[in-house]
């Protein structure tokens, strides 16, 4: 077999892993997220004043928020259940440690801290666990898709041929989750506030950068010969005109219907789909062709995953309007976000309920289908993964309350803190130190460029897989290959960042 063909078959013919494995390998961005926050705070209790060397900061954020994710899913991959509790338990030493250094206020128990936590009012205007959702999801994917090639990644977690779920599957569908969650239906820019026509011509425009790397995604691919598992999207097809068209459906969807109705339209795009695919032969053209023999003879046979795929990602999309939608609903107490989690929570388990009623009795979860239980999937553990970051930011507010001025990048800003003492039963204290910009921090950086990093992160996958035989690749070497890819990407983004360049021009 020749090179392309080895790589080709290295990432083929996969089953996934289990729900749980991927539940727990993604709750280590959330821990690691909350570390890094934490010992922000601690240095600020030891030193009283914030890290403030970019050099440092830029190091610390690269080893506590990136270098973890890369061991997660290759040497530590084998016990990956014992990594979470052992951030866990190093997250609640920190947090231990500061609340017992703290210079607290003399006769302020514990309880009362908790009540005044609840009535503390948050920027309404900043919703930092979206950042962070789309931030990781592409960090995530951008390790992915260079550490698949490298035998430390385990298959497991690549994507699956046909049924399965794999990490990599989760991934696809989490962009799609990601980006509805931004789009200018639920930011309000949307026809409500212009002409349809226009709205929609904008929108047409818009989307012209993802056409352009599709294009150029393909037409490289195909020109120097580059290893590509056929059977993802198809022969021509790729995930980037799978965003572009998308986006452009949904548009040309919420401007014909009202956007608060918008996961009806996702749960009778998703169900009438599937039985499609259960009462007619189309479910046998998706695997096997139009001759049942996997004939790519034609567009249609050619591209037959990443076309048909396009009303499963449609129904996700359509369904992550709604919850962007509910989630910059205003909000300005922690109290209030409280009460929002939990209704998340009964979403997620209801979600759950009925992946596992469709897994069982309609069909297994299947990406390259994009049917109703990957859709499911994909929204349940979107949702959870986002409840995450939710809880983190409320756990850092709640220790940066215990520590006047201390500050988290990409945490909410804490605009007045309620005091139940005798003095300020009815009126608020603006918090100390809040107000003041925090450091530049690599979250930020990344989400000021993400499609250029998304970008880059391909272009580099790319330049190693033609340098290097991953394949036969040791451990160490391996290692150092995929921290200095990321560490690269980072750096750009970081650089970008400090020098408030954003490079976007649609």
């Amino acid at each position: 077999m020749s090179q392309k063909q080895l790589k080709e078959a290295f990432v083929s013919n996969l089953n996934g892993t289990t729900l749980l494995e991927i539940s727990l390998g993604f709750s280590v961005a959330p821990l690691c997220l909350l570390c890094r926050g934490l010992l922000l705070i601690l240095y600020y209790l030891h030193y009283g004043k914030p890290l403030s060397s970019r050099k440092y900061n830029l190091l610390l954020d690269f080893v506590v928020l990136i270098c973890p994710l890369l061991f997660s899913c290759t040497v530590l991959s084998p016990v990956i259940f014992y990594v979470p509790p052992v951030i866990a338990a190093i997250c609640a030493g920190i947090f231990s440690k500061i609340y017992t250094q703290r210079k607290h206020d003399s006769g302020v128990s514990f309880r009362q801290i908790v009540n005044d936590f609840q009535k503390t009012y948050l920027d309404p205007e900043y919703i930092p666990s979206i950042t962070l959702f789309r931030v990781y999801v592409n960090v995530l994917t951008s390790i992915s898709i260079l550490a698949v090639d490298f035998p430390q990644y385990p298959r497991r977690y690549a994507k699956t041929e046909t049924y399965g779920t794999g990490v990599m599957d989760f991934g696809v569908g989490a962009f799609i989750f990601g980006n509805a969650l931004v789009c200018p239906e639920v930011r309000q820019k949307s026809c409500a506030t212009q002409p349809k026509f226009s709205f929609l011509t904008r929108q047409f425009f818009s989307i012209w950068p993802l056409i352009f790397l599709g294009v150029g995604r393909l037409v490289s691919v195909k020109s120097i010969e580059y290893h590509e598992h056929i059977s993802e999207y198809g022969v021509h097809w790729n995930f980037f005109f799978t965003l572009a068209f998308v986006r452009l459906a949904a548009s040309l969807l919420l401007t014909i219907l009202p956007k608060s109705k918008s996961w009806i339209v996702a749960m009778n795009l998703a169900v009438f789909y599937q039985l499609i695919l259960n009462i007619t032969p189309l479910k046998m053209f998706v695997l096997h062709g139009s001759n049942g023999k996997d004939t790519r003879a034609g567009f249609l046979n050619a591209n037959r995953e990443g076309l048909l795929s396009l009303f499963g990602y449609l129904a996700i999309y359509m369904a992550s309007v709604q919850v962007g939608l509910y989630m910059l609903k205003r909000r300005n107490s922690v109290k209030e976000w409280i009460e929002a989690l939990c209704s998340l929570i009964l979403m997620v388990l209801v979600l759950f309920l009925f992946l596992h009623l469709s897994q069982a009795h309609i069909d297994p979860v299947s990406r390259r289908m994009a049917n109703l239980p990957y859709c499911l999937w994909v929204l349940a553990h979107c949702l959870t993964f986002f409840i995450c970051f939710v809880v983190i930011d409320l756990i850092l507010v709640f220790t940066k309350l215990l520590v006047s001025g201390a500050s988290v990048p990409c945490c909410w800003n804490v605009l007045q803190l309620a005091r139940s003492s005798k003095k300020h039963d009815t009126e608020t204290m603006p918090v100390k130190g809040e107000s003041k910009p925090l450091h530049i921090c690599l979250i930020t950086a990344i989400d000021k460029n993400q499609l250029l990093f998304f970008l880059l992160a391909n272009v580099m996958t790319g330049i190693v897989n033609i340098m290097i035989d991953t394949i036969h690749s040791k451990t160490s070497f391996t290692l150092c290959v995929l921290h200095l890819y990321m560490f690269f990407n980072c750096l750009i983004m970081y650089i970008l960042h400090a020098k408030n360049i954003v490079l976007k021009f649609w």
